[in-house]
Protein backbone atom coordinates (compact mmCIF):
# COMPACT_ATOMS: atom_id res chain seq x y z
CA UNK A 1 0.00 0.00 0.00
CA UNK A 2 1.03 3.61 -0.55
CA UNK A 3 1.68 5.77 2.49
CA UNK A 4 -1.75 7.47 2.27
CA UNK A 5 -3.50 4.12 1.85
CA UNK A 6 -1.65 2.68 4.86
CA UNK A 7 -2.67 5.68 6.97
CA UNK A 8 -6.33 5.34 5.91
CA UNK A 9 -6.24 1.58 6.55
CA UNK A 10 -4.90 2.19 10.07
CA UNK A 11 -7.65 4.72 10.80
CA UNK A 12 -10.35 2.38 9.51
CA UNK A 13 -9.05 -0.45 11.68
CA UNK A 14 -8.91 1.79 14.77
CA UNK A 15 -12.51 2.86 14.28
CA UNK A 16 -13.72 -0.71 13.71
CA UNK A 17 -15.05 0.01 10.23
CA UNK A 18 -13.07 -2.81 8.60
CA UNK A 19 -11.28 -6.03 9.51
CA UNK A 20 -7.84 -7.11 8.34
CA UNK A 21 -9.51 -9.64 6.04
CA UNK A 22 -11.52 -6.76 4.49
CA UNK A 23 -8.30 -4.82 3.86
CA UNK A 24 -6.63 -7.83 2.27
CA UNK A 25 -9.55 -8.25 -0.12
CA UNK A 26 -9.57 -4.50 -0.91
CA UNK A 27 -5.81 -4.49 -1.50
CA UNK A 28 -6.17 -7.33 -4.01
CA UNK A 29 -8.85 -5.41 -5.92
CA UNK A 30 -6.78 -2.22 -5.72
CA UNK A 31 -3.80 -4.00 -7.24
CA UNK A 32 -5.88 -5.07 -10.23
CA UNK A 33 -7.81 -1.82 -10.77
CA UNK A 34 -5.28 0.82 -9.66
CA UNK A 35 -8.09 2.74 -7.93
CA UNK A 36 -7.56 4.54 -4.58
CA UNK A 37 -8.17 2.39 -1.50
CA UNK A 38 -11.06 4.56 -0.32
CA UNK A 39 -12.90 4.13 -3.62
CA UNK A 40 -12.33 0.37 -3.66
CA UNK A 41 -13.69 0.00 -0.12
CA UNK A 42 -16.85 1.92 -1.07
CA UNK A 43 -17.41 0.21 -4.43
CA UNK A 44 -16.92 -3.24 -2.88
CA UNK A 45 -19.51 -2.31 -0.19
CA UNK A 46 -17.00 -2.93 2.58
CA UNK A 47 -17.46 0.61 4.01
CA UNK A 48 -20.36 2.91 3.25
CA UNK A 49 -19.44 6.18 1.59
CA UNK A 50 -21.03 8.10 4.46
CA UNK A 51 -18.93 6.31 7.10
CA UNK A 52 -15.80 6.80 4.99
CA UNK A 53 -16.38 10.53 4.54
CA UNK A 54 -17.20 11.06 8.23
CA UNK A 55 -14.03 9.24 9.26
CA UNK A 56 -11.88 11.29 6.88
CA UNK A 57 -13.50 14.50 8.11
CA UNK A 58 -12.76 13.69 11.75
CA UNK A 59 -9.10 12.97 11.10
CA UNK A 60 -8.43 15.77 8.63
CA UNK A 61 -9.98 18.58 10.67
CA UNK A 62 -12.56 19.33 7.95
CA UNK A 63 -16.21 19.91 8.78
CA UNK A 64 -18.56 17.16 7.50
CA UNK A 65 -22.08 17.84 6.25
CA UNK A 66 -24.78 15.25 5.63
CA UNK A 67 -26.78 16.65 2.69
CA UNK A 68 -29.72 14.39 3.56
CA UNK A 69 -30.13 16.19 6.90
CA UNK A 70 -30.06 19.82 5.76
CA UNK A 71 -32.16 22.15 3.65
CA UNK A 72 -30.10 23.58 0.79
CA UNK A 73 -30.56 27.31 0.26
CA UNK A 74 -31.73 27.69 -3.37
CA UNK A 75 -30.16 31.17 -3.52
CA UNK A 76 -26.75 29.68 -2.73
CA UNK A 77 -27.13 26.75 -5.14
CA UNK A 78 -28.09 29.16 -7.94
CA UNK A 79 -24.68 30.90 -7.74
CA UNK A 80 -22.90 27.99 -9.40
CA UNK A 81 -23.85 26.71 -12.89
CA UNK A 82 -25.00 23.09 -12.93
CA UNK A 83 -22.25 22.10 -15.40
CA UNK A 84 -19.50 23.31 -13.04
CA UNK A 85 -21.20 21.75 -10.02
CA UNK A 86 -21.22 18.36 -11.76
CA UNK A 87 -17.63 18.71 -13.06
CA UNK A 88 -16.20 19.53 -9.63
CA UNK A 89 -18.67 17.47 -7.52
CA UNK A 90 -19.56 20.52 -5.43
CA UNK A 91 -22.78 22.26 -4.44
CA UNK A 92 -23.24 25.55 -2.57
CA UNK A 93 -25.55 24.94 0.39
CA UNK A 94 -25.83 28.26 2.22
CA UNK A 95 -24.15 31.38 3.56
CA UNK A 96 -22.05 31.93 6.67
CA UNK A 97 -21.25 35.55 7.49
CA UNK A 98 -19.86 36.83 4.17
CA UNK A 99 -18.77 33.40 2.93
CA UNK A 100 -20.42 30.87 0.62
CA UNK A 101 -20.69 27.45 2.27
CA UNK A 102 -19.93 24.72 -0.28
CA UNK A 103 -20.23 20.93 0.08
CA UNK A 104 -17.36 19.20 -1.75
CA UNK A 105 -16.18 15.66 -2.35
CA UNK A 106 -12.57 16.92 -2.29
CA UNK A 107 -12.26 20.07 -0.13
CA UNK A 108 -8.46 19.91 -0.38
CA UNK A 109 -8.46 20.73 -4.09
CA UNK A 110 -7.05 24.27 -4.12
CA UNK A 111 -7.65 24.75 -7.85
CA UNK A 112 -11.36 24.02 -7.50
CA UNK A 113 -11.63 26.44 -4.56
CA UNK A 114 -9.98 29.16 -6.66
CA UNK A 115 -12.45 28.56 -9.51
CA UNK A 116 -15.39 28.71 -7.08
CA UNK A 117 -14.21 32.07 -5.74
CA UNK A 118 -13.83 33.41 -9.28
CA UNK A 119 -17.24 32.19 -10.50
CA UNK A 120 -19.28 33.17 -7.44
CA UNK A 121 -17.39 36.32 -6.50
CA UNK A 122 -17.40 35.24 -2.83
CA UNK A 123 -15.00 33.75 -0.33
CA UNK A 124 -15.67 30.03 0.08
CA UNK A 125 -16.04 27.93 3.22
CA UNK A 126 -15.68 24.24 2.22
CA UNK A 127 -17.43 21.28 3.84
CA UNK A 128 -16.76 17.60 3.20
CA UNK A 129 -19.68 15.52 1.84
CA UNK A 130 -20.19 12.16 0.17
CA UNK A 131 -19.85 12.32 -3.62
CA UNK A 132 -23.07 10.35 -4.19
CA UNK A 133 -24.99 12.74 -1.92
CA UNK A 134 -23.60 15.75 -3.83
CA UNK A 135 -24.57 14.29 -7.21
CA UNK A 136 -28.08 13.53 -5.91
CA UNK A 137 -28.45 17.05 -4.48
CA UNK A 138 -27.28 18.67 -7.76
CA UNK A 139 -29.83 16.66 -9.71
CA UNK A 140 -32.60 17.50 -7.25
CA UNK A 141 -31.85 21.22 -7.15
CA UNK A 142 -31.48 21.43 -10.95
CA UNK A 143 -34.92 19.90 -11.39
CA UNK A 144 -36.55 22.38 -9.02
CA UNK A 145 -34.57 25.38 -10.24
CA UNK A 146 -35.51 24.77 -13.86
CA UNK A 147 -39.21 24.57 -13.05
CA UNK A 148 -39.20 27.55 -10.70
CA UNK A 149 -37.09 29.72 -13.03
CA UNK A 150 -39.25 28.96 -16.05
CA UNK A 151 -42.38 29.64 -14.02
CA UNK A 152 -41.04 32.90 -12.58
CA UNK A 153 -40.07 34.09 -16.09
CA UNK A 154 -43.66 33.57 -17.24
CA UNK A 155 -45.05 35.70 -14.44
CA UNK A 156 -44.54 39.33 -13.48
CA UNK A 157 -40.93 39.71 -12.38
CA UNK A 158 -40.51 40.79 -8.79
CA UNK A 159 -44.20 41.08 -7.93
CA UNK A 160 -46.91 38.73 -6.76
CA UNK A 161 -49.39 38.00 -9.51
CA UNK A 162 -53.01 38.43 -8.47
CA UNK A 163 -54.57 38.74 -11.93
CA UNK A 164 -56.79 35.66 -12.24
CA UNK A 165 -56.63 35.51 -16.04
CA UNK A 166 -52.83 35.46 -15.94
CA UNK A 167 -52.78 32.74 -13.31
CA UNK A 168 -55.29 30.67 -15.29
CA UNK A 169 -52.99 30.88 -18.31
CA UNK A 170 -49.91 30.01 -16.24
CA UNK A 171 -51.30 26.91 -14.53
CA UNK A 172 -51.67 25.04 -17.80
CA UNK A 173 -48.11 25.79 -18.93
CA UNK A 174 -45.33 23.21 -18.67
CA UNK A 175 -43.21 24.80 -15.87
CA UNK A 176 -45.91 24.82 -13.18
CA UNK A 177 -47.15 21.38 -14.20
CA UNK A 178 -43.57 20.08 -14.04
CA UNK A 179 -42.95 21.62 -10.61
CA UNK A 180 -46.12 20.15 -9.08
CA UNK A 181 -45.48 16.73 -10.64
CA UNK A 182 -41.91 16.79 -9.32
CA UNK A 183 -43.06 17.62 -5.79
CA UNK A 184 -45.76 14.94 -5.77
CA UNK A 185 -43.37 12.31 -7.14
CA UNK A 186 -40.76 13.15 -4.53
CA UNK A 187 -43.39 13.10 -1.76
CA UNK A 188 -44.45 9.59 -2.79
CA UNK A 189 -40.87 8.34 -3.14
CA UNK A 190 -39.91 9.69 0.29
CA UNK A 191 -42.98 8.14 1.99
CA UNK A 192 -44.44 11.53 2.90
CA UNK A 193 -47.97 11.38 4.33
CA UNK A 194 -48.63 15.10 3.70
CA UNK A 195 -47.28 17.83 1.42
CA UNK A 196 -47.61 21.45 2.65
CA UNK A 197 -47.54 24.50 0.34
CA UNK A 198 -47.31 27.59 2.53
CA UNK A 199 -47.22 31.13 1.08
CA UNK A 200 -45.25 33.60 3.19
CA UNK A 201 -44.48 37.30 2.94
CA UNK A 202 -41.53 36.76 0.58
CA UNK A 203 -41.59 33.11 -0.49
CA UNK A 204 -43.54 29.88 -0.89
CA UNK A 205 -42.37 27.20 1.53
CA UNK A 206 -42.74 23.51 0.74
CA UNK A 207 -42.66 20.93 3.54
CA UNK A 208 -43.18 17.14 3.71
CA UNK A 209 -44.48 15.25 6.73
CA UNK A 210 -42.44 12.05 6.93
CA UNK A 211 -43.02 9.58 9.77
CA UNK A 212 -45.12 12.21 11.52
CA UNK A 213 -42.51 15.01 11.48
CA UNK A 214 -42.43 17.99 9.09
CA UNK A 215 -39.27 18.57 7.02
CA UNK A 216 -38.65 21.67 4.90
CA UNK A 217 -37.96 20.63 1.31
CA UNK A 218 -37.56 23.93 -0.55
CA UNK A 219 -38.57 27.57 -0.79
CA UNK A 220 -39.46 29.37 -4.02
CA UNK A 221 -40.02 33.05 -4.86
CA UNK A 222 -43.46 34.30 -3.78
CA UNK A 223 -44.17 35.24 -7.41
CA UNK A 224 -44.93 31.60 -8.24
CA UNK A 225 -47.28 30.95 -5.29
CA UNK A 226 -50.50 31.89 -7.07
CA UNK A 227 -49.87 29.66 -10.08
CA UNK A 228 -48.68 26.72 -7.97
CA UNK A 229 -51.68 26.83 -5.62
CA UNK A 230 -54.12 27.33 -8.50
CA UNK A 231 -52.64 24.37 -10.39
CA UNK A 232 -53.28 22.11 -7.39
CA UNK A 233 -56.84 23.48 -7.06
CA UNK A 234 -57.56 22.73 -10.72
CA UNK A 235 -56.23 19.18 -10.30
CA UNK A 236 -58.62 18.72 -7.33
CA UNK A 237 -61.56 20.28 -9.23
CA UNK A 238 -61.77 23.27 -6.83
CA UNK A 239 -62.83 26.84 -7.61
CA UNK A 240 -59.64 28.83 -8.28
CA UNK A 241 -61.57 32.12 -8.18
CA UNK A 242 -62.71 31.48 -4.58
CA UNK A 243 -59.90 32.33 -2.16
CA UNK A 244 -61.86 33.52 0.87
CA UNK A 245 -63.13 30.20 2.24
CA UNK A 246 -61.54 26.77 2.78
CA UNK A 247 -62.10 24.13 0.11
CA UNK A 248 -61.33 20.44 -0.13
CA UNK A 249 -61.16 17.95 -2.96
CA UNK A 250 -59.34 14.86 -4.18
CA UNK A 251 -57.13 13.76 -7.06
CA UNK A 252 -56.50 10.24 -8.34
CA UNK A 253 -53.32 9.71 -10.35
CA UNK A 254 -50.45 7.34 -11.00
CA UNK A 255 -46.92 8.07 -9.80
CA UNK A 256 -44.13 5.86 -11.09
CA UNK A 257 -46.72 3.25 -12.04
CA UNK A 258 -48.43 3.28 -8.63
CA UNK A 259 -52.02 4.38 -8.01
CA UNK A 260 -52.04 7.32 -5.57
CA UNK A 261 -54.97 9.19 -4.05
CA UNK A 262 -54.41 12.84 -3.03
CA UNK A 263 -56.72 14.66 -0.59
CA UNK A 264 -56.38 18.41 -1.08
CA UNK A 265 -57.40 21.01 1.53
CA UNK A 266 -56.99 24.77 1.14
CA UNK A 267 -57.00 27.34 3.93
CA UNK A 268 -57.03 31.14 3.40
CA UNK A 269 -54.20 32.97 5.19
CA UNK A 270 -52.96 36.56 5.24
CA UNK A 271 -50.38 35.80 2.53
CA UNK A 272 -52.56 33.61 0.32
CA UNK A 273 -53.98 30.11 0.41
CA UNK A 274 -52.13 27.37 2.29
CA UNK A 275 -52.56 23.95 0.67
CA UNK A 276 -52.15 20.62 2.41
CA UNK A 277 -52.11 17.48 0.26
CA UNK A 278 -52.64 14.15 2.04
CA UNK A 279 -50.90 11.36 0.11
CA UNK A 280 -52.59 7.94 0.17
CA UNK A 281 -50.85 5.13 -1.68
CA UNK A 282 -53.78 2.97 -2.79
CA UNK A 283 -51.49 0.06 -3.58
CA UNK A 284 -50.22 -0.16 -0.01
CA UNK A 285 -51.70 -3.28 1.53
CA UNK A 286 -53.67 -2.96 4.75
CA UNK A 287 -51.42 -3.93 7.66
CA UNK A 288 -51.95 -6.98 9.86
CA UNK A 289 -52.53 -6.43 13.57
CA UNK A 290 -49.15 -8.01 14.26
CA UNK A 291 -47.48 -5.37 12.07
CA UNK A 292 -48.75 -2.41 14.08
CA UNK A 293 -46.42 -2.77 17.05
CA UNK A 294 -48.76 -4.25 19.68
CA UNK A 295 -46.93 -6.02 22.49
CA UNK A 296 -48.12 -9.60 23.04
CA UNK A 297 -50.04 -8.76 26.23
CA UNK A 298 -51.96 -5.87 24.63
CA UNK A 299 -52.56 -7.79 21.39
CA UNK A 300 -54.11 -10.68 23.31
CA UNK A 301 -56.55 -8.31 25.08
CA UNK A 302 -57.50 -6.60 21.81
CA UNK A 303 -57.88 -9.90 19.93
CA UNK A 304 -60.13 -11.24 22.70
CA UNK A 305 -62.48 -8.26 22.22
CA UNK A 306 -62.55 -8.81 18.45
CA UNK A 307 -63.59 -12.43 18.96
CA UNK A 308 -66.85 -11.44 20.70
CA UNK A 309 -70.07 -11.37 18.62
CA UNK A 310 -71.29 -7.99 19.88
CA UNK A 311 -70.23 -4.91 21.83
CA UNK A 312 -68.38 -1.68 21.08
CA UNK A 313 -64.64 -1.40 20.46
CA UNK A 314 -63.30 2.15 20.62
CA UNK A 315 -59.96 3.29 19.21
CA UNK A 316 -59.04 6.72 20.58
CA UNK A 317 -56.32 9.28 20.09
CA UNK A 318 -55.61 12.62 18.43
CA UNK A 319 -55.76 13.23 14.68
CA UNK A 320 -53.00 11.37 12.88
CA UNK A 321 -52.49 8.72 15.56
CA UNK A 322 -53.26 5.80 13.24
CA UNK A 323 -56.79 5.02 14.48
CA UNK A 324 -58.14 4.18 11.01
CA UNK A 325 -55.14 1.94 10.25
CA UNK A 326 -55.80 -0.03 13.45
CA UNK A 327 -59.49 -0.42 12.61
CA UNK A 328 -58.68 -1.59 9.07
CA UNK A 329 -56.25 -4.15 10.48
CA UNK A 330 -59.01 -5.32 12.85
CA UNK A 331 -61.40 -5.69 9.90
CA UNK A 332 -58.78 -7.86 8.22
CA UNK A 333 -59.10 -10.26 11.16
CA UNK A 334 -62.92 -10.15 11.15
CA UNK A 335 -63.50 -10.29 7.38
CA UNK A 336 -64.95 -13.73 6.54
CA UNK A 337 -67.45 -14.86 3.88
CA UNK A 338 -70.09 -15.69 6.53
CA UNK A 339 -70.13 -12.12 7.92
CA UNK A 340 -71.79 -8.98 6.58
CA UNK A 341 -69.44 -6.08 7.34
CA UNK A 342 -70.50 -2.51 6.50
CA UNK A 343 -68.52 0.69 7.14
CA UNK A 344 -69.40 4.37 7.02
CA UNK A 345 -66.34 6.59 6.62
CA UNK A 346 -65.33 10.16 5.84
CA UNK A 347 -63.46 9.64 3.62
CA UNK A 348 -63.02 6.01 2.55
CA UNK A 349 -59.21 5.86 2.63
CA UNK A 350 -58.61 2.31 1.41
CA UNK A 351 -60.93 -0.02 -0.48
CA UNK A 352 -61.34 -3.40 1.19
CA UNK A 353 -62.44 -6.49 -0.72
CA UNK A 354 -65.51 -8.25 0.67
CA UNK A 355 -66.67 -5.27 2.74
CA UNK A 356 -69.41 -2.75 1.93
CA UNK A 357 -67.97 0.74 2.41
CA UNK A 358 -70.18 3.85 2.53
CA UNK A 359 -68.79 7.35 1.91
CA UNK A 360 -70.24 10.27 3.92
CA UNK A 361 -71.78 12.88 1.60
CA UNK A 362 -72.62 16.09 3.45
CA UNK A 363 -74.06 17.86 0.42
CA UNK A 364 -76.56 15.05 -0.06
CA UNK A 365 -77.35 14.86 3.66
CA UNK A 366 -75.66 11.46 4.16
CA UNK A 367 -73.94 11.90 7.53
CA UNK A 368 -72.60 9.38 10.02
CA UNK A 369 -75.84 9.23 11.99
CA UNK A 370 -78.17 8.91 8.98
CA UNK A 371 -75.90 6.39 7.25
CA UNK A 372 -75.62 4.31 10.42
CA UNK A 373 -79.41 4.07 10.74
CA UNK A 374 -79.67 2.82 7.16
CA UNK A 375 -76.82 0.35 7.69
CA UNK A 376 -78.64 -1.22 10.65
CA UNK A 377 -81.55 -2.01 8.30
CA UNK A 378 -79.15 -3.87 5.97
CA UNK A 379 -78.64 -6.92 8.22
CA UNK A 380 -75.02 -6.25 9.27
CA UNK A 381 -72.99 -8.44 11.61
CA UNK A 382 -70.17 -5.94 12.07
CA UNK A 383 -70.35 -2.16 11.67
CA UNK A 384 -67.44 0.28 11.45
CA UNK A 385 -68.22 3.94 12.08
CA UNK A 386 -65.34 6.18 10.99
CA UNK A 387 -65.74 8.59 13.90
CA UNK A 388 -68.18 9.43 16.68
CA UNK A 389 -68.58 13.18 16.24
CA UNK A 390 -72.04 13.98 17.59
CA UNK A 391 -74.56 12.75 20.20
CA UNK A 392 -76.83 11.13 17.60
CA UNK A 393 -74.05 8.99 16.13
CA UNK A 394 -72.86 8.03 19.63
CA UNK A 395 -76.35 6.94 20.73
CA UNK A 396 -77.03 5.00 17.54
CA UNK A 397 -73.66 3.21 17.73
CA UNK A 398 -74.23 2.22 21.37
CA UNK A 399 -77.75 1.00 20.63
CA UNK A 400 -76.42 -1.07 17.71
CA UNK A 401 -73.94 -2.77 20.05
CA UNK A 402 -76.72 -3.53 22.53
CA UNK A 403 -78.85 -5.15 19.81
CA UNK A 404 -76.29 -7.79 18.87
CA UNK A 405 -73.84 -6.05 16.52
CA UNK A 406 -70.09 -5.67 16.86
CA UNK A 407 -69.39 -1.95 16.45
CA UNK A 408 -65.90 -0.54 15.80
CA UNK A 409 -65.42 3.21 15.92
CA UNK A 410 -63.04 6.03 16.87
CA UNK A 411 -63.19 8.91 19.33
CA UNK A 412 -60.93 11.87 20.07
CA UNK A 413 -59.72 11.50 23.66
CA UNK A 414 -56.30 11.58 25.29
CA UNK A 415 -56.40 8.13 26.90
CA UNK A 416 -58.59 5.06 27.17
CA UNK A 417 -60.16 5.77 30.56
CA UNK A 418 -61.45 9.24 29.61
CA UNK A 419 -63.43 7.81 26.68
CA UNK A 420 -66.13 6.48 29.02
CA UNK A 421 -67.01 9.89 30.46
CA UNK A 422 -66.61 11.46 27.03
CA UNK A 423 -69.49 9.33 25.69
CA UNK A 424 -71.60 10.20 28.72
CA UNK A 425 -70.87 13.91 28.18
CA UNK A 426 -72.08 13.49 24.59
CA UNK A 427 -75.52 12.54 25.91
CA UNK A 428 -75.39 8.74 26.04
CA UNK A 429 -76.83 7.36 29.28
CA UNK A 430 -74.13 6.05 31.61
CA UNK A 431 -75.82 2.66 32.01
CA UNK A 432 -75.92 2.23 28.21
CA UNK A 433 -72.23 3.10 27.90
CA UNK A 434 -71.26 0.60 30.60
CA UNK A 435 -73.30 -2.17 28.96
CA UNK A 436 -72.19 -1.54 25.38
CA UNK A 437 -68.46 -0.85 25.79
CA UNK A 438 -66.22 -3.89 25.65
CA UNK A 439 -62.72 -2.61 24.84
CA UNK A 440 -60.99 0.76 24.44
CA UNK A 441 -57.64 1.18 22.68
CA UNK A 442 -55.80 4.49 23.08
CA UNK A 443 -52.82 4.99 20.81
CA UNK A 444 -50.13 7.26 19.45
CA UNK A 445 -47.66 6.85 16.61
CA UNK A 446 -43.92 6.97 17.35
CA UNK A 447 -41.08 6.81 14.85
CA UNK A 448 -39.22 3.50 14.61
CA UNK A 449 -35.45 3.45 14.81
CA UNK A 450 -33.72 2.83 11.52
CA UNK A 451 -32.63 -0.81 11.66
CA UNK A 452 -29.53 -0.09 9.59
CA UNK A 453 -27.88 2.68 11.59
CA UNK A 454 -29.22 2.53 15.17
CA UNK A 455 -26.46 2.72 17.77
CA UNK A 456 -26.44 0.71 21.05
CA UNK A 457 -25.41 2.39 24.26
CA UNK A 458 -25.65 1.69 27.98
CA UNK A 459 -28.51 3.50 29.71
CA UNK A 460 -27.44 6.16 32.20
CA UNK A 461 -28.96 6.43 35.67
CA UNK A 462 -31.24 9.23 34.47
CA UNK A 463 -32.44 7.22 31.47
CA UNK A 464 -33.02 4.15 33.67
CA UNK A 465 -35.29 6.18 35.95
CA UNK A 466 -37.22 7.56 32.97
CA UNK A 467 -37.71 3.97 31.84
CA UNK A 468 -39.13 3.00 35.21
CA UNK A 469 -36.01 1.09 36.30
CA UNK A 470 -33.85 1.49 39.45
CA UNK A 471 -31.01 4.01 38.91
CA UNK A 472 -28.43 1.27 39.57
CA UNK A 473 -28.41 -2.42 38.67
CA UNK A 474 -27.72 -4.76 35.77
CA UNK A 475 -26.51 -2.85 32.67
CA UNK A 476 -29.35 -2.01 30.28
CA UNK A 477 -28.82 -1.42 26.56
CA UNK A 478 -30.87 1.19 24.73
CA UNK A 479 -30.46 2.44 21.17
CA UNK A 480 -29.91 5.93 19.82
CA UNK A 481 -30.12 7.54 16.41
CA UNK A 482 -27.20 7.85 14.02
CA UNK A 483 -28.49 8.63 10.55
CA UNK A 484 -27.79 7.06 7.17
CA UNK A 485 -28.95 7.25 3.57
CA UNK A 486 -31.77 4.75 4.15
CA UNK A 487 -33.44 6.99 6.76
CA UNK A 488 -32.41 10.28 5.07
CA UNK A 489 -30.15 11.08 8.02
CA UNK A 490 -32.99 11.20 10.59
CA UNK A 491 -32.17 7.96 12.42
CA UNK A 492 -35.80 6.84 12.07
CA UNK A 493 -37.68 4.95 9.38
CA UNK A 494 -41.34 4.01 9.63
CA UNK A 495 -43.66 4.23 12.63
CA UNK A 496 -45.16 1.95 15.24
CA UNK A 497 -48.13 2.17 17.61
CA UNK A 498 -47.78 3.07 21.26
CA UNK A 499 -51.00 1.87 22.85
CA UNK A 500 -52.96 1.00 25.95
CA UNK A 501 -55.79 -1.55 25.84
CA UNK A 502 -58.53 -1.18 28.46
CA UNK A 503 -60.77 -4.23 28.77
CA UNK A 504 -64.09 -3.11 30.32
CA UNK A 505 -64.58 -5.36 33.36
CA UNK A 506 -67.61 -5.54 35.66
CA UNK A 507 -65.89 -3.24 38.16
CA UNK A 508 -65.23 -0.63 35.47
CA UNK A 509 -68.83 -0.96 34.29
CA UNK A 510 -70.01 -0.12 37.82
CA UNK A 511 -67.64 2.86 37.94
CA UNK A 512 -69.04 4.10 34.61
CA UNK A 513 -72.61 3.97 35.92
CA UNK A 514 -71.50 5.87 39.05
CA UNK A 515 -69.79 8.54 36.85
CA UNK A 516 -66.48 8.04 38.62
CA UNK A 517 -63.55 10.27 37.47
CA UNK A 518 -61.32 9.07 34.65
CA UNK A 519 -58.20 8.89 36.82
CA UNK A 520 -59.96 6.45 39.18
CA UNK A 521 -61.05 4.28 36.24
CA UNK A 522 -57.49 4.35 34.92
CA UNK A 523 -56.07 3.27 38.28
CA UNK A 524 -58.39 0.25 38.42
CA UNK A 525 -57.63 -0.64 34.78
CA UNK A 526 -53.88 -0.63 35.55
CA UNK A 527 -54.50 -2.88 38.57
CA UNK A 528 -56.36 -5.24 36.22
CA UNK A 529 -53.43 -5.48 33.82
CA UNK A 530 -53.62 -2.50 31.47
CA UNK A 531 -50.27 -1.13 30.35
CA UNK A 532 -50.44 2.65 30.04
CA UNK A 533 -49.23 4.52 26.96
CA UNK A 534 -46.08 5.58 28.78
CA UNK A 535 -45.33 2.07 30.04
CA UNK A 536 -45.92 0.59 26.59
CA UNK A 537 -43.52 3.15 25.13
CA UNK A 538 -40.89 2.40 27.78
CA UNK A 539 -40.99 -1.31 26.94
CA UNK A 540 -40.54 -0.58 23.25
CA UNK A 541 -37.47 1.54 24.08
CA UNK A 542 -36.02 -1.41 26.00
CA UNK A 543 -36.76 -3.66 23.00
CA UNK A 544 -34.72 -1.33 20.77
CA UNK A 545 -37.69 -0.35 18.60
CA UNK A 546 -37.58 3.39 19.31
CA UNK A 547 -35.92 5.99 21.53
CA UNK A 548 -36.84 7.51 24.87
CA UNK A 549 -36.79 10.98 23.26
CA UNK A 550 -39.40 9.84 20.74
CA UNK A 551 -41.67 8.40 23.45
CA UNK A 552 -41.45 11.62 25.47
CA UNK A 553 -42.34 13.55 22.30
CA UNK A 554 -45.59 11.67 21.62
CA UNK A 555 -46.76 10.62 25.10
CA UNK A 556 -47.58 13.19 27.78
Amino acid sequence: MAADSEHIATLLLEEGLVTRRDLERASAVQGESGLPLTRVLVEEHIVSEGDMVRMLARHSGLAYVNLAEITIDPAAAALLPESLARRYAVIPIGFEDDRLVVAMADPGNVLVLDDLRAVTGMRVSPRLAARADIVDAIRRMARYDESVTDLADMLAEGEVVEDLSKIEAAVEEAPVVKLINTLITRAVNERASDLHLEPGEKDLRVRFRIDGVLHEVMTTPRTVAGAVVSRVKIMADLDIAERRIPQDGRVGLRVAGRAVDLRVATLPSIYGEKVVIRVLDKEDSVLQLSDLGFLAHSLDRFSAALSKPYGTILVTGPTGSGKTTTLYAALGVLNRPDRNIITVEDPVEYRLAGITQVQVNRKAGLLFATALKSILRSDPDIVLVGEVRDPETAKTAVEAALTGHLVLTTLHTNDAASSINRLVDMGVEAYLVSSALDCIVAQRLARKLCGRCRQPREASSEVRMQLGLPPEGEPVTVYGTSGCKVCAGTGYRGRLCINEVLAVSEEIQRMAVERRPSDEIKKVAVEQGMRTLRRDGQEKVLLGQTTLEEILRVVV
